[in-house]
């Protein structure tokens, strides 16, 4: 089925990941994922006309203020075209059931010469799932180990993918999208033009654990 397969047991494309070691490989199966040809042409092509309104209200900006980006704007959208409805429901296999994708996008458009510096995204606005839909251009996402930097694991992320990060992949490595001129997936270069990312994430855990199945709903 479209988008299915993207569980915890989801192996990535081959072509589109490397990594500093086959263990490291091995450790990160089903916790950093790409899948290549997510959305085709055309709904690429509608995602961008549904967004692009929304970006061009907003400057680009060149520090961020956690200054993990450089060179972009970015907006939080709720897709009601079709192609964005159905990306939402395509994405949310990659979630855990009891916590699904929020139903707006954050919208990151970067400039050729923009990048995202190494950060791992804050427990206090995302919970344990990011799923990026790459547009316009190719980019390469590179993972780093907290604890052993030496550890890297490497994504290329064609037009019209999808990343998916979880587990350890999103809290125990930085993620990054390498600038221009690092812009090599091994021996291949990967020329940086302007890049639309789409990116889904789910909300931390609440304070309180979330209800047993079929108990009543708190109020609000």
């Amino acid at each position: 089925s479209p988008g299915g397969g993207l569980g915890p047991e989801a192996e990535a494309d081959p072509a589109l990941l490397r990594a500093s070691s086959p263990e490291l490989a091995r450790r990160l199966r089903g916790l950093a994922l790409v899948r290549g040809g997510f959305v085709s042409e055309g709904e690429a092509a509608e995602l961008l006309r549904e967004v692009e309104p929304g970006l061009r209200r907003g400057r680009y900006q060149s520090d961020h203020w956690d200054r993990a980006i450089t060179g972009y704007r970015e907006t939080e959208r709720g897709l009601r075209g079709g192609a964005g409805r159905a990306l939402l429901l395509r994405v949310t296999p990659a979630f855990p059931s009891r916590r699904p994708p929020r139903p707006s996008a954050h919208v990151l458009d970067l400039l050729p010469g923009g990048c995202v510096g190494p950060h791992v995204d804050s427990v206090k606005f995302c919970g344990c799932t990011i799923a990026g839909l790459s547009l316009l251009s190719p980019s390469v996402l590179r993972l780093r180990s907290l604890r052993d930097p030496q550890d890297w694991l490497e994504l290329l992320l064609e037009p019209g993918s999808l990343y998916v990060l979880r587990g350890a992949a999103r809290y125990e490595f930085t993620h990054e999208i390498l600038p221009d001129e690092e812009s090599f997936f091994g021996g291949l270069r990967v020329p940086r033009g302007r890049r639309v990312a789409l990116i889904f994430r789910n909300d931390p855990p609440g304070e309180n654990p979330p209800n047993p199945p079929g108990s009543p709903k708190p109020p609000g």
